[in-house]
């Protein structure tokens, strides 16, 4: 409390891409493990990417150290958009002490999170494009060839006019609504009890990273089917009405990779989903939370 909410934009959205620059190498591997064998059983398919480290490398040998950072641009501007509009949202429901009532903390991080989802959508679309491509040996998913973050944009709403940049959106919605709100709850939860019990010092920069250690493991768990289907729908190729050739939307998306590649399917990925967001969800949160202190 106590920072206006249009201080919070600034800060949420510098914080957001502070920690981006750091785990964008982390968000390009886990894009190539979720589309890996897309819509096939397990161990009928190549699996060029095997585990995270192992896949960093390919990565590497495919497209050189900068294959790391694929999309990084695109990535920069989802997160300044989407954590700016998070945290800005949030700070509003602090303010009208919205926060304080059971269950405030979820329905706050909730809501803010699926605006800033809806906002940052054709950022995300687009970063997910530029992060699946590769050479045709290394390629898992559908290739889009997009030449820059620009020509993606222009390309997209030429083919499919301004509804095209906002296709996934509905799987990117429940994706960040559950993360935020996981997030924000977990993050301020955690953070109050190891201060209550006296293991670290209130407002010390160690209950800061405790509190965002916790909410990393807390956002994994059950954000990882979300992340999952939403690469799914932002990747898939598309009719040239729009209309996606391989998921009708995000139930369809859900039953498609539950029957044809196992519940587990829903999971792929998910080492590479907790190395990114948790070193992201402490990053993001530690800075957001120093940035207001100062």
């Amino acid at each position: 409390g106590g920072v206006p909410p249009a201080t919070d934009l600034v800060l949420g959205a510098t914080a957001g891409c502070l920690a981006c620059f750091l785990t964008n190498p982390l968000e390009v591997v886990k894009t190539r493990l979720q589309l890996q064998g897309e819509l096939q059983p397990p161990g009928t398919y190549p699996r060029p990417y095997r585990g995270v480290l192992r896949a960093a490398v390919a990565v590497c040998r495919a497209d050189g150290l900068r294959g790391l950072q694929k999309g990084l641009a695109a990535g920069l501007l989802y997160q300044g958009l989407m954590n700016g509009v998070r945290f800005y949202c949030y700070s509003h429901a602090e303010d009208a002490g919205w926060t304080g009532y059971p269950g405030g903390t979820v329905a706050a991080g909730a809501v803010a999170g699926a605006v800033g989802a809806i906002v940052g959508s054709p950022a995300y679309l687009v970063k997910t494009h530029l992060q699946a491509q590769t050479l045709s040996a290394m390629a898992v998913g559908h290739q889009h060839n997009h030449e820059s973050i620009s020509g993606a944009f222009k390309s997209i709403y030429q083919q499919h006019g301004v509804a095209g940049l906002w296709r996934g959106v509905t799987g990117a919605v429940p994706r960040v609504g559950v993360g935020s709100a996981v997030q924000l709850a977990t993050f301020a939860s955690a953070k109050d009890w190891v201060c209550e019990r006296q293991w670290f010092r209130k407002g010390s920069w160690a209950a800061v990273l405790a509190g965002g250690m916790v909410s990393g493991v807390a956002v994994a768990v059950t954000m990882t089917p979300f992340d999952v289907i939403s690469t799914r729908l932002y990747n898939q190729p598309v009719d040239a009405d729009g209309t996606g050739k391989l998921y009708r939307g995000f139930l369809d998306c859900i039953l498609q990779i539950s029957s044809k590649e196992g519940l587990l399917g829903l999971y792929k990925g998910i080492g590479a989903v907790y190395l990114r967001l948790g070193p992201h969800t402490v990053l993001s949160l530690f800075f957001w939370d120093k940035l207001r202190n100062m």
